[in-house]
């Protein structure tokens, strides 16, 4: 972090090296964050409920496949329903590489196609969700600055955390949708429990909350701690997306296949 020349007081010396204490205490806990063990393999029964402004909503299942293999991870999104639901058979594929950016394909139905999600494609919102494309990505941690802000309780869906609060701002404001993304992330579990995405002038945009984190045992014998509901809501236009895991099942092999393009156009 530069810093302007100042006088060299003993104040002047404190506060820098807090800044720089902060810094480094931010990307710190960011890392530990990334560094929690995922289960190897994941399978999830998701519902996600669509809300307008109005009170109208939108309810669709999702089946949700994942995989973590020597730290990269696969993703795999499976829309089976209900009948009405317009994104019904759509399915969608991320995919960790290392050194790179995520490689996303979605199959959409009704062109009976898989294609590429471009790069300049982040900021689209998923599927009609209240996430883009890139709020599903995995950031790497060195394209930001990390500024640690306090230590401080969070009450999210009636349960109190004691969090630490960590703000991040990217080294090149052209490669991302916000102008700043702040966590409140738990200190027990290193899961980030609520969170406020900034649009570029510096005006609340989203919100995301955990509003239920239960840890679940895998076939392994393992816990980890577990979204189990999550609710995100773009303040700006009133609409919001809560996912709900009615069914999940951790470390539980897939096959190879369940994570390629030619699952997305075929479903098996």
């Amino acid at each position: 972090m530069k810093a302007s020349k100042r006088f060299a007081t003993v104040g002047a010396v404190l506060a820098l090296a807090a800044a720089a204490f902060a810094d480094q205490k931010g990307h710190d806990i960011i890392q530990q964050v990334l560094d929690v063990e995922d289960p190897s393999f994941s399978q999830t029964a998701v519902i996600m409920t669509l809300t307008e402004k109005n009170g109208s909503t939108d309810v669709r299942q999702v089946k949700q496949y994942g995989r973590s293999v020597n730290g990269v991870s696969a993703v795999v999104m499976d829309f089976v329903g209900p009948g009405t639901s317009k994104v019904k058979g759509t399915r969608f594929l991320l995919q960790e590489v290392e050194g790179k950016d995520d490689d996303k394909f979605i199959y959409l139905p009704e062109l009976r196609s898989t294609r590429r999600v471009s790069t300049a494609d982040g900021s689209k919102a998923f599927v009609g969700t209240d996430a883009s494309y890139d709020d599903l990505s995995t950031r790497d941690i060195d394209k930001d600055e990390h500024e640690f802000l306090r230590e401080e309780e969070k009450t999210v869906a009636g349960r109190t955390y004691k969090c630490w609060v960590v703000s991040s701002k990217s080294k090149n404001p052209s490669d991302t949708q916000y102008g700043d993304k702040i966590q409140w992330i738990d200190q027990d579990t290193l899961i980030p429990v609520y969170g406020e995405l900034y649009d570029k002038k510096g005006n609340l945009l989203k919100t995301l909350e955990v509003q239920k984190l239960d840890a679940v045992k895998g076939a392994s014998g393992k816990s980890y701690n577990t979204p189990m509901i999550s609710f995100m809501k773009n303040v700006q236009t009133g609409h919001s997306t809560k996912l709900e895991i009615k069914q999940i099942v951790l470390d539980k092999k897939l096959p190879a296949r369940v994570f390629s393009r030619n699952f997305l156009e075929t479903g098996k």
